[in-house]
């Protein structure tokens, strides 16, 4: 007994497909792949041999035992011929020599390359080629033999046989994998996503010598390029598709081609989307996938269809052909090996691979094993490569033979189509041989598709081809325009192109999701269409370009549109408003035309030659109606036998009007009169829904048959099939030249209309937009309603006039709003003001949506309540978030918090004849109505009792009343603003929000009726709907409103310097958050001390000189991401690191208006900052480089100071007096707190145990200490300035980010918190949070600003320390000749000369931070001593001597501060372009999020941790150890 039978006695049960181990299964396509993948290899065993009853020949085919020495030659070598029983014949002249038979009959047999002919006697040439395929490309048979040679720029191997691509390039794979696109280096093995963030990538192919990507999403429903390194993807087909599958790029003539599988087309377009033509459309059923051979002019694809076939046709869609279609069932993907002419296909269901030529002969099948489920293929050199869906893999084996069979990479996710990269993949045509298109495009104006011999010539979309058949030119005409729920479709009724019979091509525009109705304006070349889901109307040039929307804001369900092209109107219904409108074809001028008596109006057509216009209603009263295009003398023309009567069109030669009804399935006829009734067409009619009249001919769309078809518009008869298959048509229209523009009485100065000229029979009449009043002239309109309502409707302001009949509502122009809760109106300006608390942004417009401007663009977050001060020209708001009520100007300036202890605020008035201010406060322990003076003195609960949801506030000024809404008690109530007679005004409401008075009513907005409502003022009488069907109303405005009175700041702003607020008793003059009031009436233009820092977007600070500790954003404007800051407070300069423009920024601390880029070249991830105030430089890490540089304050004379054993560093800090730098690093496992001098030399480790994420990092320069963060951990930690005495100080910090001290406090950012909090530095005792909720994105770094962190000085704060270019100071120990001067030379050349050595010498008066223990002195040394200190006073006093001739020769440094004027560089290579920044990003560190929480060191008393790291310390009086030594790797 054999081991393996002795330890197995029975192998297990194998799944299909699986091959069976001793004792597992593995996949059958690891079965004799070349590694033993069973525990005793038995997958390897016996695979070279064939089985039983087959002979085995070198080549590895398998031939029968029987054609052993039968005379024909059936192995390649002529094995099967050899080692024959030589034996002489009987009877038998054999040309070469007789055998004898296995079964012992004699045999002729023949020589090496020879074989037996028909005659069994005569040898005859092998033809090698044809019988064995031996070569890889061409094959030439000669006499007894054959000879193998390679394709152009191929070379022949030492075998003889293969083929092997000159090099470069390495040959590649990619493949699409659903969600991305994936490379694999054939040379190498690399891996690597090459496009990522994909939806549903399928199928694929390249154009190598563009670099152009190209690939179809059956997600999107869209063609995408990119570039084959991954960047610049974009979509360039995304309309008209609906099942994209194959595609294939023809190099040579630049097209690219795609199947779409529920179309069952073939298109074709250029490399960029352009000149779009479908080419084959018929007999098309599941097309799967497709490959080119431009060379050839051909093109084949796979057909999965109820007859699965392969097919091939011209690249013009000519000549189809089907070439294989037998024993398939599910033909994937295919590819062509161009050198041999050979195509190659998997077919899913026979699980095999299979070859032919391009004619569809000499088929094969090419695998010997069971293949799972291929799916695409490709071809490169002798290999074939195909994805698998079963095993997740890619595969591959000889392409012929089969044999080799391997996978080449498993563990895909979603392996899908696959092509082989390299240059000779995509062979080119010598010039002497191109012909057709691809000599000068064939001499075509637009689209070129070869075919042998000739050119075809196509035209895009809305062009035609001219009688020269190479030039289009722009002639729409003749045009049917289908309306198809996603889709508008074009279908030629004449056709230009001899080649290629009519097809429907799709109208190329976005976004539409459920058309319905069409028309056209054949003047401009455009379309227009109607879309119920999307709520709009919207308009394109005929080729689809210039698409934009005419109508998007108060539309519910528009089904009928119609064009004046006379006049140049718009008309339209809307079923969901019951109304009909009219507006200028741009939609400009919108006026509501007929709104009374509608239920659910459909279609509509005009003529405006009579000046009428028509349309149908499906209402409770099913009717057609007419009126005249100005909206008057209205009637009804049809009423009887009518159910749901759909499309409208006027015959205008005949004066005609057709119908269609869906219910009674009939098409009908009248005159324009209603008159003359008759059925057109009764029979055969399933769901007619859209119809038009042209020519001779009727056209109509029908859901029952799917399809568009006509008849003769006298008799109903001739009927014909335009378009089937098409699902959902709807409206349909001709698009023709034949509308006659006639002479018009509004083409002369609108016909003296302000707005709007209607026409009617015989004449014109003027119309307003809508909410506006016509004037006694009956020619003018206002510009705005003489009393209307403005309500907040989150995404849009809309307009309701209170000056018309009818009560409907009006979007102001202003786009793009996301969530606008709270609005108001200037009495004075007309302006009005507005908050979306989604963008954080409060703007500032005109009613017509002309100059917006944002007022207040960071430190606001839901601003939920807003009031416009017009007399003290103030504006108010309440922040949700933030819990404040705020104060500015009315441009925005000079904010002032007035409160920040609220709890939930919303609504906000102001009463300015009293001088008061009040609020509503949303507080679920404590709802209440709050009052103060305007300038945030005496704050008081106003109403605290029998109050739930207090929401709007509004205040009648001429009866000094307050009403507020409360969605809690359903009520509005109302009390005297002395607080006396509280009163409800409404009960047994819904959910009432916003409120305002106007006259003698009150209106109010209500969630739950999502609707505006009104009733009388006073006793809440007469209660009514005023517009419905406004889900998301919030605040409203009445206007007009209170009138400015007498302004009691005057006209000198009350000699205020800043803020002139009113007062009961006058007024006040109150300074912005943060500054402090010297005088009386005047500010400090800034604080002496505060913090600063980011956040996404903006950069902010928090005055230390006020009790209120409140962020202020700084007005720099272009602030993107910041990270780290630092400042120079001599200069009064910000440096600030920008990770979205990958930068590093300056701005003045004085004006904020002009910030600079010093540097953005060579930056990936600039995380921490640091200024050397004493030398003018700055120090940065680069986490994504992986180093720390230094440059000058202006970006100039940059080095590498360490580059060496660097993970992530990140934070960074300086002690510029003693030469010192700190810096924190992130490494997996590795993370460490740093210390050299500022060259980057005497490097040390100083903490690297227990230490996660250090992020925040700073330094205590009294004692000698530094802090850092740690986010891993959640805490804050201390040591002395060797990483000894470490105290953790807080212990269950959330998320800390950035870190700074000053004074007795360490002050931190919390990412999870959103907040920044401080601690007393010595023990972490009175931690206190002191801003919360703050709000923003990317909380980051902060710094402590304060002229009292930035002193000392060392030998480089004189004159560079004598340095031309960098002066990095140094201890004494380490530059004893230099004092401490270390000249440093920038790492790029500079016109003036570098020198290590400084040009003159500076003493230096600096003591060293570490120096070396000494002895106590003995008496007899004390004299001495004081000889020397007397020698060195001489010294000092003619050093101060030498000081003071060199400070009047001082230069001006690079940068200047504030009081030099604005911020200037004198560096001549100096630059603030952006152009040069690396976009090779790699993710920043701080985005990490930390998933562990490790306890560290805690301490039971407070008391300990004092006892430590106070000052006075014995970390003050020890003596520090000695200077470490210098490491050998450090950067000098």
């Amino acid at each position: 007994m054999t081991k393996k039978s002795f330890f197995f006695s029975q192998p297990p049960d194998c799944e299909p497909f699986y091959f069976a181990c001793q004792n597992s299964c593995i996949h059958q396509s690891r079965h004799c792949d070349g590694k033993m993948d069973c525990p005793y290899g038995e997958d390897e065993e016996d695979c070279d041999l064939c089985r039983e009853g087959y002979f085995t020949c070198y080549s590895g085919s398998c031939i029968l035992l029987e054609q052993i020495c039968d005379g024909h030659a059936d192995c390649l070598d002529n094995e099967d011929e050899k080692d024959c029983a030589e034996v002489k014949c009987i009877d038998m002249d054999c040309t070469h020599k007789c055998v004898s038979t296995l079964d012992g009959k004699q045999q002729c047999i023949c020589q090496h390359g020879y074989t037996l002919a028909a005659d069994n006697i005569t040898c005859i040439d092998t033809d090698e080629c044809t019988k064995f395929l031996p070569c890889s490309h061409i094959c030439t048979n000669t006499e007894g033999s054959y000879s193998c040679s390679c394709a152009s720029e191929y070379i022949l191997r030492p075998d003889g046989f293969t083929c092997k691509a000159r090099p470069p390039p390495a040959p590649s794979l990619i493949f699409a994998n659903r969600n991305d696109i994936r490379q694999l280096l054939l040379d190498k093995g690399d891996y690597r996503p090459v496009v990522d963030d994909l939806m549903n990538a399928i199928f694929l192919d390249f154009h190598f010598r563009l670099s152009l990507l190209f690939w179809t999403d059956v997600s999107l429903d869209a063609i995408m390029v990119a570039h084959l390194n991954g960047t610049g993807k974009t979509d360039i087909i995304r309309w008209g598709l609906e099942g994209p599958s194959g595609i294939a790029v023809d190099w040579l003539h630049n097209h690219i081609y795609w199947l779409d599988a529920d179309m069952q087309r073939i298109e074709v377009a250029e490399l960029d989307g352009s000149n779009r033509r479908p080419i084959i459309w018929k007999d098309l059923e599941k097309p799967r996938a497709i490959v080119l051979n431009p060379a050839q002019f051909l093109l084949i694809w796979t057909d999965w269809g109820t007859s699965p076939r392969i097919e091939r046709a011209y690249l013009d869609g000519s000549n189809r052909q089907v070439i294989i279609s037998t024993n398939l069932v599910w033909p994937n993907g295919i590819t062509l090996d161009y050198p041999t002419d050979t195509i190659y296909w998997v077919d899913a269901r026979h699980q095999i691979i299979e070859a032919a030529k391009t004619d569809g002969s000499g088929r094969r099948k090419v695998n010997h094993q069971t293949l799972p489920h291929p799916f695409g293929i490709t071809v490169f050199e002798d290999t074939l490569y195909w994805t698998d869906w079963k095993t997740n893999s890619i595969h591959k084996c000889n392409k012929r033979t089969g044999k080799n069979m391997t996978i080449l990479h498993e563990n895909i996710v979603f392996p899908m189509d696959i092509q082989s990269v390299h240059l000779l993949r995509q062979p080119l045509i010598r010039a002497n041989k191109r012909r057709g298109c691809a000599s000068r495009n064939g001499g075509c104006s637009h689209l070129c598709l070869p075919r042998p011999r000739l050119a075809t010539c196509l035209c895009p979309l809305g062009y035609v081809l001219k009688s020269d058949r190479q030039t289009c030119i722009s002639d729409p005409d003749k045009l049917l325009i289908l309306a198809q729920q996603n889709y508008v479709r074009l279908f030629p009724l004449r056709q230009t192109d001899s080649n290629l019979t009519k097809v429907d091509m799709v109208f190329p525009v976005d976004g539409v999701v459920s058309a319905v109705a069409v028309d056209f304006d054949a003047e401009e070349e455009r379309v227009f269409w109607t879309d119920v889901k999307a709520h709009t109307i919207s308009s394109a040039h005929i080729n689809g370009s210039g698409q934009y929307y005419i109508i998007q804001s108060n539309l519910d369900l528009p089904n009928g549109l119609a064009v004046d092209w006379v006049s140049r109107k718009l008309y339209w219904t809307d079923a969901g408003t019951t109304s009909i409108e009219v507006a200028n074809l741009d939609g400009s001028m919108r006026a509501l035309l007929i709104w009374q008596r509608l239920h659910r109006p459909r279609a509509i057509v005009v003529n405006p030659i009579g000046g009428t216009l028509y349309w149908s209603d499906w209402g409770r009263e099913v009717k057609i109606e007419m009126a005249n295009m100005d909206g008057t003398e209205r009637k009804v023309i049809i009423n009887t036998n009518l159910k749901w009567p759909n499309g409208l069109a006027i015959d205008h030669g005949s004066n005609r009007l057709y119908w269609l009804d869906a219910a009674t399935e009939m098409i009908e006829v009248a005159a324009l009169d209603g008159t003359g009734r008759r059925p057109l067409i009764k029979d055969g009619l399933y769901h007619p829904f859209g119809l038009t009249v042209y020519d001779d001919r009727v056209y109509w769309t029908d859901w029952g048959t799917n399809s568009t078809q006509s008849a003769n518009k006298e008799t109903g008869e001739d009927r014909m099939v335009i378009l089937d298959n098409l699902k959902a048509l709807m409206g349909v229209v001709v698009y023709n030249k034949s509308r006659v523009r006639i002479p018009s009485p509004c083409d002369i100065n609108n016909g003296g209309c302000s707005h709007l000229c209607l026409l009617k029979p015989g004449g014109y009449s003027c119309a307003c937009p809508t909410g506006l009043l016509l004037r006694d002239d009956g020619h003018t309109c206002p510009n705005t309603p003489s009393n209307f309502l403005l309500l907040a409707h989150r995404t849009d302001i809309r307009q309701v006039s209170l000056d018309m009949p009818y009560m409907t509502d009006v979007v102001l122009p202003f786009n793009g709003l996301v969530s606008v809760m709270a609005l108001d109106i200037d009495p004075v300006t007309g302006d009005i003001f507005y908050p979306d608390s989604n963008l954080s942004v409060i703007f500032r417009s005109s009613l017509q949506g002309r100059g917006i401007k944002k007022l207040i663009t960071s430190g606001i977050s839901a601003v939920e309540g807003l009031a416009v001060d017009s007399t003290g020209r103030k504006l108010y708001w309440t922040d949700l978030h933030r819990k404040s009520v705020e104060v500015s100007e009315m441009d925005g300036s000079n904010r002032r918090v007035l409160f920040y202890d609220l709890d939930r605020p919303r609504a906000i008035v102001t009463h300015y004849p009293t001088g008061s201010l009040f609020w509503t406060d949303w507080s679920d322990g404590n709802p209440r109505i709050e009052k103060a003076h305007m300038d945030g003195e005496y704050r008081e609960i106003f109403i605290g009792t029998n109050v739930g949801w207090p929401n709007g506030l509004s205040i009648c000024w001429d009866t000094k009343v307050l009403y507020w809404t409360d969605a809690k008690t359903d009520s509005i109530q109302a009390i005297n603003l002395d607080g006396t007679n509280r009163r409800p005004i409404v009960k047994d409401i819904r959910h009432p929000y916003g409120v305002a008075v106007l006259g003698n009513m009150v209106y109010w907005t209500d969630w739950e009726t999502k609707a505006l409502h009104r009733a009388e003022k006073d006793k809440g009488q007469f209660i009514t709907v005023v517009r419905r069907g406004l889900a998301g109303l919030m605040d409203i405005k009445a206007v007009p409103g209170p009138q400015p009175v007498e302004n009691k700041c005057g006209h000198s702003n009350g000699g205020c310097s800043h803020l002139c607020l009113r007062s009961p008793s006058g007024f006040s003059c109150v300074c912005p958050t943060g500054l402090t009031l010297k005088e009386r009436k005047t500010c400090n233009s800034s604080p002496s001390n505060y913090l600063v820092f980011a956040v996404k977007g903006s950069i902010t600070r928090i005055s230390l000189d006020t009790h209120t500790l409140w962020d202020v954003p700084l007005p720099i404007p272009n602030v993107q991401h910041p990270i780290a800051l630092d400042f120079h407070y001599e200069k009064q300069l910000l440096f600030f690191t920008d990770i979205e423009l990958d930068a590093i920024r300056v701005v003045s601390l004085v004006n904020f208006s002009n910030p600079k880029t010093i540097l953005s070249t060579e930056l990936n991830t600039p995380d921490g900052l640091a200024v050397d105030w004493i030398a003018d430089n700055i120090y940065w890490t680069d986490a994504g480089r992986k180093v720390i540089e230094v440059a000058r304050l202006d970006g100039s004379y940059r080095k590498i100071i360490i580059n060496t054993d660097l993970k992530e560093p990140r934070a960074i800090a300086l002690f510029p007096r003693k030469g010192l730098m700190f810096w924190t690093d992130w490494g997996e496992n590795s993370s460490k707190i740093e210390r050299s001098y500022l060259d980057g030399s005497g490097r040390t480790v100083l903490v690297s145990d227990n230490l996660g994420w250090p992020n925040g990092l700073t330094i205590d320069f009294k004692m000698r200490r530094i802090f850092w963060t740690d986010a891993k951990r959640d805490v804050i930690e201390t040591s002395d300035f060797n990483g000894n005495n470490r105290v953790q100080l807080i212990d269950d910090a959330r998320h800390p980010f950035g870190l700074t001290q000053y004074g007795q406090y360490i002050y931190w950012t919390d990412w999870h918190t959103l907040s920044i909090e401080r601690a007393r530095k010595d023990s972490g005792e009175h931690r206190e949070i002191i801003r919360k909720d703050l709000q923003f994105p990317g909380l980051m770094e902060i710094v402590a600003v304060s002229g009292k962190s930035q002193t000392g000085w060392n030998s480089c704060g004189e004159r560079n320390g004598g340095c031309a270019h960098l002066c990095l100071y140094t201890p004494t120990e380490k530059s004893s000749d230099n004092k401490g001067v270390n000249c440093v030379c920038p790492d790029e050349p500079h016109d003036w000369i570098c020198s290590d050595s400084p040009v003159f010498t500076v003493p230096d008066i600096t003591n060293s931070i570490l120096p070396s223990p000494q002895p106590m002195p003995d008496p007899g040394q004390l004299l001495t001593l004081l000889m020397v200190l007397t020698a060195v006073a001489a010294v000092a006093v003619v050093w101060i001597v030498l000081m003071l001739v060199w400070f009047h020769c001082k230069k001006q440094s690079k940068v200047e501060g504030p009081g030099r004027g604005a911020l200037t560089y004198t560096n001549p290579t100096y630059s603030a372009s952006n152009s040069d920044v690396n976009n090779d990003k790699r993710p920043f560190t701080w985005r990490r999020i930390h998933h562990e929480n490790s306890q560290g060191r805690r301490f039971e008393e407070r008391g300990e941790v004092a006892a430590l790291i106070s000052e006075g310390s014995s970390v003050e009086h020890e003596s520090p150890p000695p200077t470490p030594p210098e490491r050998g790797d450090s950067v000098t």
